[in-house]
């Protein structure tokens, strides 16, 4: 049986691979700049970079989300009914008390974050709040806190700054015009063409890596959060009030809409929608959360 640390190892190896994969991406698309323009300081700039957003995407990722969310730290005196779930539910589930956020938005929807659970954020919208009772609140609160247990949040926030930083060089390559080459000689075409073609392909890896990893841990942390409050209709009926909401939220970011409990983006078609989303179909998660009664 799942439990807050099913799969806890598996995420941490994911991480260090995604972190080497991206190293080796920047190297491999800088190699290939740095070639086309007969340009080697590329190359050293690219290494040096990659190396360095690693390690910022370790160390401060969870900084650079709850700057993207727009969060603020939650007054204790204001919100002491979400401070007690926050409190009561990490004991149960044998974890330090995150710290608290407060996204000021009328859509309904949190997040957790942060590099291990010891430095562990949970971020809730005003939204969320007002529309929840406090057994559904409880039911996201365990969603968000099975995903600080199951080191979820790493690989998360890892992917917001590694993921985008691959899309934004590839778009700066294509930006560039493709100018200043001088290669003429048959290997020299051959390589510019495969390299073109992993420019254009990488953003699309990129979300890739980001949608499998994400489909699989919103079931596992639904799963989990059920096992912490033993009152899976709390989740069932909260995704269901989130869902039915549909509420956009107003100040977002599409790199960071793979860590809420709920897609932020608007859904104008749902069954296309549901194609490219990061999440799985509320419907696919009431039904696997009921099922598991």
């Amino acid at each position: 049986m799942s439990t807050v640390y099913t799969h806890q190892g598996s995420n941490i190896r994911k991480t260090w691979f995604l972190m080497f994969l991206f190293f080796v991406v920047v190297v491999f698309l800088g190699y290939f700049i740095s070639y086309y323009y007969n340009n080697s300081a590329i190359l050293y700039f690219a290494i040096i970079f990659s190396l360095l957003m690693n390690i910022a995407s370790y160390w401060w990722s969870d900084k650079i989300v709850l700057s993207l969310a727009g969060a603020k730290p939650a007054d204790h005196a204001t919100n002491m009914e979400l401070y007690h779930i926050v409190e009561n539910l990490s004991i149960t589930a044998g974890l330090p008390m995150p710290k608290i956020y407060i996204i000021n938005d009328m859509s309904p929807n949190a997040f957790a974050t942060g590099r291990n659970k010891e430095h562990a954020v949970v971020a809730v919208t005003t939204g969320l709040m007002q529309l929840l009772d406090k057994k559904e609140l409880e039911g996201v609160i365990a969603h968000e806190l099975s995903h600080i247990g199951n080191r979820d949040i790493l690989l998360s926030t890892v992917i917001v700054v590694l993921v985008g930083f691959v899309s934004i060089i590839a778009n700066i390559f294509m930006r560039g015009g493709m100018r200043g080459g001088d290669r003429d000689n048959k290997a020299g075409n051959i390589f510019m063409i495969i390299g073109l073609v992993f420019v254009i392909l990488s953003p699309i890896f990129a979300q890739l890596i980001q949608l499998a990893i994400s489909r699989k841990r919103e079931f596992l942390a639904d799963a989990s959060g059920v096992l912490l409050t033993r009152y899976p209709e709390g989740l069932a009926s909260a995704l269901q009030k989130i869902s039915g909401a549909n509420i956009p939220m107003q100040n977002t970011n599409k790199a960071i809409s793979h860590l809420y409990i709920a897609n932020p983006v608007s859904q104008t078609n749902k069954k296309f929608f549901n194609l490219f989303s990061t999440h799985p179909p509320v419907e696919q998660r009431i039904k696997a959360i009921m099922n598991g009664k």
